[in-house]
């Protein structure tokens, strides 16, 4: 039987309306000893039941897994994880000339804190919390009975994610096999994926759609991709035929890989060149004249706390970007803050056309591809914000 959390007499309204996280200020009292990752049932103040889900130490007490009181076994796993799997089946993600895509996004998918990414026959498993960095070998088993013939290998991959506090040992490591081979293939590229060193699981997938809109736009430009990690941006406008692509990071290792992904796609490589720079100095000492810029920044603001900063920052890189691009130039500009709502990015991006004082259009508002989807009950998801802009 499950330990027991009471909530606060009228602290129940947002469970009730289905969003998935408790935080530990509802809570009226609880079960002694109940372990960090513990599965839990939550009651109201009355002893009604609510929901149950992995109790976890800190603002977020309880991430709930089900409204309905069920037992969270291998077949409840075995549920979620098959309805992930058919919704990217109905996206017709699984095929031969794209074999990397988001298989679990948390919350949007029932199973908060659970990150699968898909590179080729590689499953890459996240946890952001302990229950989930509990459930990781079930999760394991889970996949190769559901994705038999899809998966040589599953890795595990939360040494930068999951809650400091709990005094984890790094653990991350392949659960099941051991691929040789990393290169996957996105829309029919091919990316090297370091899923053992590189940021997140190893590719940002959820800027897949974003990289076909840049493609279109791309033919007999010249483009400036900042921040280009392994060169997602970079490796769709070379494809859709840019005069001139250059891609910029502070890390070497990420200038590496992108020219390791640009040699993986194109015999011409002459027409990309990559700089080992910071953003903001790149941007100031600048002298080419480019029709598009990408501005695709790690995130600013990791926690309410820095939102102030992130969104100086923000201002600061746009004003960067439209000072200097040419009259009729595109900026495509992202924020992947979650702490930051889409109302503050866009007026972070009014802010900056005033005080650049260029006249912008918005042509597209971007945001997350269907692999990330979102809860209607969980706003919070949607934390992929960005604009196409267009600059006189």
């Amino acid at each position: 039987m499950y330990k027991t959390v009471y909530l606060k007499k009228g602290k129940d309204a947002s469970v009730k309306r289905r969003h998935p996280w408790i935080f530990s200020g509802a809570i009226e009292r609880q079960d002694q000893d109940i372990a960090e990752g513990e599965i839990v049932r939550v009651l109201d103040s009355e002893g009604n039941f609510l929901a149950v889900g992995h109790f976890q130490i800190g603002s977020i007490a309880v991430r709930i897994l089900s409204f309905d009181d069920v037992e969270l076994d291998l077949s409840f796993l075995k549920e979620r994880l098959g309805c992930a799997i058919q919704l990217r089946r109905n996206m017709n993600l699984l095929r031969e000339e794209n074999s990397i895509y988001r298989l679990v996004h948390g919350e949007g998918d029932g199973l908060p804190a659970l990150i699968i990414d898909i590179y080729d026959r590689t499953a890459v498993i996240q946890a952001h919390s302990v229950g989930m960095h509990l459930w990781r070998m079930k999760v394991a088993e889970m996949l190769l009975q559901l994705m038999p013939e899809q998966l040589d290998c599953i890795y595990y991959k939360s040494d930068q994610t999951l809650p400091f506090k709990a005094n984890l040992n790094d653990e991350s490591g392949y659960l099941y096999g051991k691929e040789k081979n990393n290169i996957a293939v996105e829309n029919g590229l091919k990316f090297h994926i370091d899923w053992l060193k590189g940021q997140k699981t190893g590719f940002f997938i959820d800027q897949r759609e974003n990289r076909c809109l840049l493609e279109k736009f791309s033919c007999g430009k010249k483009v400036l991709n900042m921040f280009c990690y392994t060169g997602g941006f970079s490796v769709y406008a070379m494809r859709g035929g840019a005069t001139l692509v250059h891609s910029v990071d502070s890390s070497a290792r990420a200038i590496e890989t992108t020219n390791a992904n640009i040699a993986l796609n194109f015999e011409d490589t002459l027409r990309h060149k990559a700089f080992a720079c910071d953003a903001f100095r790149f941007l100031s000492d600048m002298t080419e004249d480019y029709d598009i810029i990408i501005l695709d920044p790690p995130a600013f603001a990791k926690h309410r706390e820095a939102l102030h900063n992130a969104l100086k920052g923000y201002v600061r890189l746009n004003v960067a970007a439209m000072s200097k691009i040419k009259k009729g130039g595109i900026i495509f500009t992202f924020s992947c803050s979650q702490a930051v709502t889409p109302e503050q990015f866009r007026t972070a991006i009014f802010t900056a056309a005033a005080r650049a004082n260029r006249f912008v259009k918005i042509l597209y508002q971007l945001h997350q591809p269907a692999d990330h989807p979102i809860s209607i009950y969980h706003p919070e998801g949607e934390y992929l914000k960005g604009f196409i802009l267009y600059v006189e």
